[in-house]
């Protein structure tokens, strides 16, 4: 441990240094904290407003479609504009939201203000990653993204657990209005960094695709509402309404895409030049992003239906579980960090994807079966493998690009981890939905609980073979050697930009 701390101190060293991850790992824990524990005070405020939780999801559910599309927009803007200034921006947006939901009188309004804060939260994620890039070299980044990570970690815990009495005692509002001193802190964290945002910005302007943004926006707004039940009836994806609807929604985001990718090999500038995709080891490394994030997704679907439904606790008892996992991720991410910088490990990362796999099986298999107090402790491989894989996998995807392109890199990073986060929630749940039989929800709790075990076997093992194959997939990795970079042969539109 004495071994970890010197390593930090010497990434550490200078106060452009410290600045610079102050204000990230703030800026993230501001984002966290707006994002899962919020979902805690729906019921709340479905109430408040005297409405049901299906309209009061949409609270939720906007708050994701603008972060989840706008990401790599808020990373080009940073291109543009210098990364510092964007995040400040980020970090005005979600406060100002903050407080805007905190007084609005009708749900209308709290859902708009919700969706202002998704926009501030992707102008964050865009540019936050890229400011690492630019202030870390690749040796130093694991220990250096370690940091916002456990930032998000700790935004998550303070969420449950402080909201959770906020809702208990006092009102949802409070929840909200916790963001405004967080907010504030990290804008005068982040002032030094706009002093010198001028050091970030590119030597030749930046012309950004607008038309290609757009397109983007739309196409992947339409991806996350086709993974998310908005349709009318039971949240299941094999019902007449659910078919009428994901169905059409999910041909018409392939209609979307392959127009989008039609449109931008044809502009000379483009908002996704696809000549980045050429570095094999760099792509590589945001399919096994996409596979880590479904785990994650899947955890945080499944865990609850399988405490709630299958062993017929509460939803106190999922909060219960969960906090250990959770907890992991505030120490757990400056191990990795260090590991990988100190000795850049190959297979860390297949470790890991393994290691989440063995954890899915072992909930497959005992969750069920032994006292329910041991199920952190069969949580644990899924708890060291993510906590380990983040951080190594946000120093792996950042360095897999020359630094000019720190903004695409961040951008697409943060796309990666959304389009996993879509398709693990979505994933799961057809799973689910598919092994559940059709009058479940009219079965009495105890006649029912056996096929919502069935279930959650089912979709843990899809999530097995999902691991593995990203496991197979980050053995193959190398680090980004400009030698054989394919981009250096010929100038990139977007290499010409930045």
């Amino acid at each position: 441990m004495p071994g970890i701390i010197a390593n930090y101190k010497e990434v550490m060293n200078t106060p452009a240094r410290r600045q610079v991850l102050t204000a990230i790992t703030g800026g993230q824990l501001l984002v966290q904290l707006s994002s899962l524990p919020v979902t805690l005070a729906l019921p709340s405020m479905a109430r408040s407003f005297g409405t049901d939780l299906e309209e009061a999801a949409w609270i939720v559910i906007l708050n994701l479609l603008v972060l989840g599309s706008t990401v790599l927009l808020g990373a080009r803007l940073g291109d543009k504009f210098g990364h510092p200034k964007v995040f400040f921006i980020g970090t005005i947006i979600i406060t100002v939201g903050a407080v805007a939901i905190a007084s609005s009188q009708t749900l209308l309004w709290v859902i708009v203000f919700r969706g202002v804060q998704g926009l501030g939260a992707g102008l964050i994620h865009g540019n936050g990653n890229a400011m690492l890039a630019f202030a870390f070299p690749p040796e130093e980044r694991g220990r250096a993204y370690a940091f916002p990570i456990s930032g998000s970690r700790i935004g998550t815990l303070i969420g449950i657990a402080v909201f959770g009495i906020f809702l208990e005692f006092f009102s949802w509002r409070l929840v909200f209005l916790t963001m405004l001193p967080i907010g504030l802190l990290v804008m005068w964290t982040s002032l030094p960094m706009l002093r010198r945002n001028a050091e970030a910005l590119p030597k030749i302007p930046v012309s950004i695709d607008f038309i290609g943004a757009g397109l983007l926006i739309i196409t992947a707004v339409v991806f996350l509402l086709g993974g998310m039940h908005v349709h009318g009836g039971d949240e299941t994806f094999t019902s007449s309404q659910a078919l009428n609807y994901h169905v059409p929604m999910n041909v018409l985001f392939v209609i979307l895409l392959g127009v989008f990718i039609i449109v931008e090999r044809r502009i000379s500038q483009p908002f996704v030049d696809f000549r980045h995709f050429r570095h094999k080891y760099f792509s590589l490394s945001l399919v096994s992003n996409v596979m880590f994030h479904v785990s994650m997704l899947a955890t945080m679907t499944l865990l609850p239906i399988m405490i709630e439904d299958g062993l017929g606790k509460s939803p106190i008892f999922v909060v219960a579980i969960l906090i250990p996992h959770q907890s992991f991720g505030i120490w757990l991410p400056a191990i990795a960090g260090n590991i990988h910088d100190k000795y850049s490990p190959k297979l860390l990362r297949t470790f890991c994807m393994l290691s989440i796999a063995v954890g899915f099986v072992l909930l497959a298999v005992f969750a069920a079966k032994v006292n329910f107090w041991l199920l952190p402790l069969l949580l644990l491989p899924i708890s060291f493998g993510t906590n380990i894989f983040n951080t190594v996998n946000n120093a792996v995807v950042m360095s897999g690009l020359p630094t000019e392109h720190r903004g695409f890199a961040s951008g697409m990073l943060e796309t990666t981890r959304d389009l996993g986060h879509a398709a693990g929630a979505t994933i799961s749940s057809i799973i689910l939905a598919m092994v559940l039989p059709v009058g479940v929800a009219f079965m009495v709790a105890g006649e029912a609980q056996s096929f919502y075990v069935k279930g959650f076997q089912t979709a843990s093992f899809a999530v097995v073979g999902i691991m593995i194959t990203g496991a197979i997939i980050a053995a193959f990795h190398r680090s980004y050697d400009p030698s054989n970079d394919p981009s250096r042969e010929q100038p990139s539109p977007v290499a010409a930009d930045d």
